[in-house]
């Protein structure tokens, strides 16, 4: 989870799968008790010593919405209690933070994989992840033990997209030209004659426009996104590859300043943003990035929360 548990889900290997479970598991399900209405915190109910043999889900209330697959970028809230304590462990409602994550190995718990696959867009659903399907190690920060079942309530709120969904729109041609990989994915940027080689202003062109809400400042955005040293140099980071979009708070610090241009854009939009250093990393450089570097970042807004 992005609060507690994200620290553990990097290292995790994740076993492909689908929802339900043996005898074992949904017996033990069915001793938890879920009340309280879709889209607010619920009541869980459960006593200690629960052990699940086997990854299992119950539907405590079915969605209307798009059946999730595997490989499928889902946004959930969610309350999580350790099976042999019966305490909670973490809580997305009591942090007013929703979590994004990719159904995919790799990327998530192996419990979130076959507990999800096949649910539907809108349901609350009740998983029991069996000790093999969770951290496979102690973790001492939320006192779970790499042999304790765990017991989750989520609500699938949304599948988001995973990239851009919008009209393509004009760009200068002064700026550097996106290219895409065998995907439709942007892979970095090629300077034309118009480039210029130096830049002293931050800017933002929407090659693609969104049709979704405008973002806000203090939200917290979903994006896919690539980042290449301006005009034509190396490519320093991205998401793509990794099968995971990137989650972070705009407009609070915890991104550079440049990235605040993505206020005010919409959902579904790309969005090019030009960073000279003192809206980037200054004179301190990171990685393939100089001191004094300009940056360039195509950003695929795919939600805003």
């Amino acid at each position: 989870m992005r609060r507690l548990l994200a620290v553990a889900l990097g290292s995790m290997l994740v076993l492909s799968g689908c929802g339900g479970g043996d005898d074992a598991g949904s017996k033990a399900l069915s001793d938890v008790k879920v009340t309280g209405t879709a889209d607010k915190e619920p009541k869980v109910d459960l006593e200690k010593g629960l052990e699940v043999d086997k990854t299992s889900t119950k539907v405590i209330e079915e969605g209307d919405g798009e059946e999730l697959k595997e490989g499928d970028v889902v946004k959930l809230s969610y309350v999580a209690y350790n099976g042999r304590t019966a305490k909670e462990v973490d809580n997305s409602w009591k942090a007013d933070q929703r979590l994004v994550a990719t159904l995919k190995e790799g990327a998530i718990l192996p419990g979130f994989v076959k507990g999800l696959t096949g649910q539907k867009v809108g349901s609350r659903v009740l998983v029991g992840i069996a000790p093999k399907d969770g951290f496979g190690q102690d973790n001492t920060q939320i006192d779970v033990k790499k042999d304790d079942s765990m017991v989750f309530v989520f609500d699938v709120v949304a599948k988001l997209p995973t990239e851009a969904t919008g009209a393509e729109q004009k760009v200068p041609a002064t700026v550097p030209a996106v290219q895409l990989d065998d995907q439709g994915h942007p892979k970095g940027f090629k300077a034309s004659k118009q480039t210029p080689k130096k830049v002293s202003k931050q800017a933002a062109y929407v090659a693609i426009k969104g049709d979704g809400p405008k973002v806000e400042k203090q939200q917290a955005i979903t994006i896919n996104y690539t980042g290449q040293v301006y005009p034509q140099g190396a490519v320093f980071d991205e998401s793509w590859s990794k099968g995971q979009p990137f989650t972070s708070t705009i407009g609070t610090g915890q991104l550079i300043p440049c990235w605040d241009q993505l206020i005010g854009q919409t959902v579904g939009s790309r969005v090019l943003l030009v960073c000279p250093a003192d809206t980037a990393y200054g004179d301190q450089g990171q990685g393939d990035i100089k001191p004094g570097d300009t940056l360039l970042f195509a950003v695929d807004v795919l939600d805003a929360d």
